[in-house]
Formats: C-alpha cells, structure tokens, sequence
C-alpha cells in the first residue's frame, strides 16, 4: 500500500475559512471594524453573505474565536507581502573559512591575513580551522602558536566569538568583525 501525501507541506498555519470553521460560537467583527457580537457560524455565514464576502478566523485561540467579515483573497494576499518584509529584514551572516597547517610559515600566514581581514570588511565571520595530519595532532601547542600569530596579525579588526576548540582532527576557532 502507498502511503499518500498529508496535504501540503507549509509552515503557515491554516486559516480556517467559511464553512470550516468549526466553533460552536463565536465572536464577529464587520468588514469596517465593529462588533457584531457572539453568534453560531450559521448566522455569522448569513451576514458575510449579505456583504459579499467572507468570514476568516483571525484569532483561533480566542474564547470564543474572534471571526471577520474580510475578503479572504485580499487578506492572503497581505499575509504574504508581511511574511515577504519580515524574511527581507532578517540579516543573514555569511561563514568563510580559512584552512591553515600547524606548520604554516610566516609568509603564508600573512597571504591568510589579507584574505581573513578583506572577510572581516565584508563583515562576515570567519572561521579558522587548522587540520593536522598523521602525527601532527600529538602537538597541538604548535597550532596555538600559529593561532596566536594569526590574532597578533589580524590586531583590532576581529574578535574572538568562539575560542580555538578541537573538532575530530581540526582545531577551530570562529572570528567575527569587531563592530
């Protein structure tokens, strides 16, 4: 037997419409905001029909649940423009990353500084991991002294969000711009 699909898979919660709408009463609001107060869902779908449009539940958890006179297009259609503006004000932080060896010589560390500080201005954090291979991982003082190194180059321009911790064979830390 196959299993079917439940129904569509949002995150926005039903909105209970008209005839699905199963309060035993409930509180009515008109189209221009006044109460009309407590009925059943059969007077309440007489009196959206007489305006030609149609009862949405706004407030489900309400006791009892507040109904409104509304045309439900239009009010999806707002619904959506909200969810749109809040997803656009939500600030997305971006990760790069920057792979270096316990034995990573000066010049080296100073061509990561430049690509670590040009992330920085980009303001956005950085995580520095140093991988150990074979018997490397038996001196981890050796990736702290490069770290240090690093901190020392990189100076005012970050902070240390996340302090150096082990991961497997990986040694990380995370920097974030200094604000």
């Amino acid at each position: 037997m196959r299993a079917r699909p439940r129904g569509p898979a949002t995150s926005e919660p039903k909105v209970r419409v008209n005839r699905n709408i199963i309060a035993p009463a409930i509180r009515v609001v008109s189209p221009d905001g006044e109460q009309l107060g407590i009925m059943t869902v059969a007077e309440a779908l007489e009196k959206a029909e007489q305006y030609g449009l149609d009862l949405v539940e706004v407030a489900p958890n309400a006791d009892p649940p507040v109904c409104k006179i509304m045309d439900y297009g239009k009010y999806r259609f707002e619904e959506t423009k909200k969810e749109h503006k809040r997803k656009k004000k939500q600030a997305t932080v971006v990760v790069k990353e920057i792979k270096l060896r316990p034995k990573t010589e000066e010049h080296d560390l100073g061509y990561k500084v430049k690509w670590l500080k040009r992330f920085l201005a980009e303001n956005c954090k950085v995580k520095v991991t140093i991988m150990f291979r074979g018997r490397e991982i038996t001196h981890p003082e050796q990736a702290r002294v490069v770290l240090d190194k690093l901190l020392e180059l990189v100076g005012d321009a970050a902070q240390v969000e996340q302090p150096a911790k082990f991961e497997g064979r990986n040694m990380t830390m995370i920097l974030a711009p200094n604000a």
